[in-house]
């Protein structure tokens, strides 16, 4: 087909424009450290800023975060509810009073959690006891596989991340989960939330989620809010890093994961 040459300019003009605009969009990610799957439009709409994209020079950096949590020092109720509490406070998990309930860190009993473990002649102190259950942040997380949309994703530090605004609801990664680590909006959480806290974007219906390990207080050179509140109780590090605070704790001390016959290589610990 012939084309005169103003046709022939504007084609080469659009596409150009779209080069350089793959180009462009390409730069911002590296820059602004976005990942293709969680890109700047779905920021936005989470009401982040581009300039809250910039790196942090307080970072917290690993190759493996990974949690060790010494149930021998969780002795009182109130141990429990405040690093619960913190956690619901700071990412805004509601409050519904049915058992469609969200919940990123919970309490189970021992022989719950561990069903594996469980004899008749076990320690009575060790099998009344209530453990603190979470995402495992597995090293090999079924849930990623599973997810068809990508909004389950596994950042380079080890961290299983969700990005909210590309689930779909389609729940495989709940099925996928052997530790029943996700939850699942039913209704919108909003009007359940006592109080919003502005600095972190709240869920809507149909959407699923579950704890981060606080990745946002660790890029700002925070630890996990539930870490602070323990009081020493929960250990948190690089698993890579010999020096690290969390391998001087399990080379000390003797602990176990949840499932390790499954594979995921979990990279949550209780010690006992």
């Amino acid at each position: 087909m012939d084309i005169d040459k103003r046709q022939f300019l504007k084609i080469v003009g659009v596409s150009s424009a779209l080069w350089i605009g793959s180009r462009l969009a390409g730069g911002l990610s590296s820059v602004f450290g976005i990942k293709d799957r969680f890109d700047k439009r779905a920021l936005a709409d989470a009401g982040y800023e581009v300039s809250k994209m910039l790196p942090d020079p307080k970072e917290l950096k690993a190759r493996q975060w990974a949690m060790a949590i010494d149930i021998r020092q969780f002795k009182t109720p109130d141990d429990y509810t405040r690093c619960i509490g913190v956690c619901d406070k700071i990412h805004n998990i509601p409050d519904i009073p049915t058992k469609q309930d969200i919940k990123w860190i919970w309490e189970e009993p021992y022989n719950a959690a561990f069903p594996e473990q469980h004899n008749q002649y076990m320690e009575a102190a060790l099998e009344n006891k209530s453990v603190l259950l979470l995402c495992n942040q597995c090293e090999f997380p079924p849930c990623v596989r599973v997810c068809p949309t990508g909004a389950t994703f596994k950042r380079p530090d080890g961290i299983v991340m969700m990005d909210y605004h590309r689930c779909i609801g389609c729940r495989y990664c709940m099925a996928a989960c052997p530790y029943g680590s996700r939850s699942f909006n039913f209704r919108d959480p909003r009007p359940y939330i006592k109080k919003i806290d502005p600095d972190y974007p709240t869920r809507t219906r149909g959407v699923v989620e579950k704890c981060d390990f606080c990745a946002e207080r660790l890029d700002q050179g925070l630890m996990p809010a539930c870490v602070d509140a323990s009081k020493g109780a929960m250990i948190f590090g690089d698993l890579r890093d010999q020096n690290s605070a969390i391998r001087k704790v399990l080379s000390t001390n003797f602990s176990i994961r949840r499932k390790p016959e499954l594979g995921t290589q979990p990279n949550v610990f209780y010690i006992l």
